[in-house]
């Protein structure tokens, strides 16, 4: 659960700490829609730049952000619409698009999920704790850069084995920067140096776990979800469908978003996708992958199994050639020629490697449930090619050049995507998956087995429960702006 006890003494110090600063937080409401924003911050925010390190950023933590990189202010949700000559299905894959958040990746939404509950409570005290930030990759980029923004420090971990880029910006916001052995699917390893820093530096940190503070889940809930509600007033004609949203796992707290939209289409689905090469859900498997940013190997906690309707499996082999097809100048020229429209093709850079993963697994899900032309589906294009550019040269190193002839094998394998390792979850399933998390989270990370069990048999109570803290949590907010402002 979210814990909202207020520790008045360290409350103190962070008030000052965000006087001094002139830091003021944005709260739920204002990140649903910015036209809640004081003019004077919105003015403000003319001269700063989208990942500049200035405070005033925390109010770009929202899906409307105008899409330029210094001086923009707030306009419609960013989204796409990919066309069937793309996907190979009739329906409508659209796709909420997460470069225009400050550090170029959504995660720096589900960050500030975690942290602003215990900033506004003083649970965390920035002047004297450092925040330390788990995760696969965008995450604890996400959270370096809260930290930064509140002038604190910050200690990031994350795979050995991630891209280039990560490590390269880390290194100029995160106070330390600690490599784990493995790829995204080593998430155990994560977990194990957390307890070590826990073990070691005592009340000197807090750690922000993306895969069990419920925050990550709540924002999703709340933010993402209503920007997915939004897309689909504006898009849904008379005859159109809401199908389902289809993501990736990584900490599941962007499946939240599919929660609140099952509560306004209640026969809507929400469908998991993770890589073939590691499966844990689809056959309790194990592996690593190419996949970068979600992480494997266990259920998150925050993962609420029994509204999860389907598992899909994508192929890391897939998002690795797309990449390249959609990346290279004649990947893109060949997809012009065969009807994709130039501003699309102009404009794939907007997915990155786990934007790919989401679309490849959307379009399995369209074609498994058979859906038509008034069909829609949801996803969401998590970071951009920003993030990735080491890849694409790392690949012509390993392949050569990219031709014409890469080109048509490639479109043909879009076009060729199958219904492989595709599994609807029935109560058992889904019961089965749910069970994952008892050796994870009980066994390992000391959670309680009644909250596990909580999750499964009191689950509407449950997660309701905490949907229903987020105005209490912007009361919080309000009240604590106040104090700041107060000279």
């Amino acid at each position: 659960m979210i814990d909202l006890t207020v520790n008045e003494k360290q409350l103190k110090n962070t008030v000052k700490r965000c006087r001094e600063r002139d830091i003021i937080i944005p709260t739920f409401k204002q990140m649903k829609n910015p036209g809640l924003i004081p003019d004077s911050i919105i003015e403000g925010l003319k001269d700063i730049g989208l990942w500049d390190v200035h405070p005033r950023n925390l109010f770009r933590v929202s899906w409307k952000n105008e899409p330029v990189t210094t001086g923009g202010g707030f306009g419609g949700l960013n989204y796409m619409i990919l066309p069937p000559e793309l996907t190979g299905v009739k329906a409508k894959i659209i796709a909420l698009v997460g470069k225009w958040f400050p550090t170029g990746a959504h995660k720096v939404g589900a960050s500030f999920g975690c942290l602003v509950p215990r900033l506004v409570t003083g649970q965390f005290d920035p002047s004297s704790q450092k925040a330390v930030w788990p995760s696969t990759g965008n995450y604890c980029r996400g959270g370096a850069y809260d930290s930064a923004l509140l002038g604190c420090e910050s200690i990031a971990i994350l795979p050995e084995e991630m891209s280039k880029e990560r490590f390269e910006w880390l290194s100029k916001i995160a106070g330390e920067v600690i490599p784990t052995p493995g790829c995204e699917s080593n998430v155990k390893e994560i977990f194990d140096k957390c307890w070590e820093i826990r073990n070691t530096r005592g009340d000197d940190i807090v750690i922000f776990n993306q895969f069990d503070e419920m925050g990550n889940h709540l924002w999703h809930y709340e933010v993402t979800g209503n920007a997915m509600t939004e897309v689909l007033k504006e898009v849904m004609g008379d005859n159109d469908c809401y199908s389902g949203v289809v993501l990736t796992s990584g900490s599941a707290g962007t499946l939240g978003s599919g929660g609140f939209l099952k509560e306004l289409f209640p026969t809507s689905k929400i469908a998991v996708a993770e890589a073939l090469q590691c499966p844990t859900l689809l056959l309790n498997g194990f592996g690593g992958h190419r996949i970068e940013g979600i992480g494997d190997k266990h259920v998150p906690w925050i993962h609420n199994v029994r509204n999860t309707d389907m598992v899909v499996a994508v192929d890391d082999e897939h998002t690795i050639r797309l990449l390249r097809l959609f990346n290279e100048p004649v990947g893109r020229e060949f997809l012009e020629q065969h009807g994709v429209d130039k501003n699309i093709a102009e404009n794939l850079d907007l997915l990155g490697i786990s934007s790919i993963g989401n679309m490849v697994a959307a379009i399995k899900y369209a074609k498994y449930y058979e859906l038509t032309e008034d069909d829609i589906v949801l996803t969401v294009f998590t970071d951009s090619m920003e993030l990735y550019g080491s890849r694409i040269r790392e690949l012509n190193e390993e392949k050569g050049i990219y031709t014409h002839d890469d080109a048509v094998r490639d479109y043909e394998l879009l076009n060729n995507i199958n219904v492989e390792y595709v599994l609807e979850l029935d109560f058992y399933e889904k019961k089965r998956i749910h069970n994952l998390k008892y050796y994870t989270w009980i066994e390992q990370q000391a959670k309680e087995l009644d909250e596990l069990n909580a999750q499964w048999y009191d689950h509407r109570e449950y997660w309701g429960s905490i949907h229903s803290m987020a105005p209490k949590i912007d009361e919080l907010i309000e009240e604590f702006n106040e104090r700041v402002l107060q000279k």
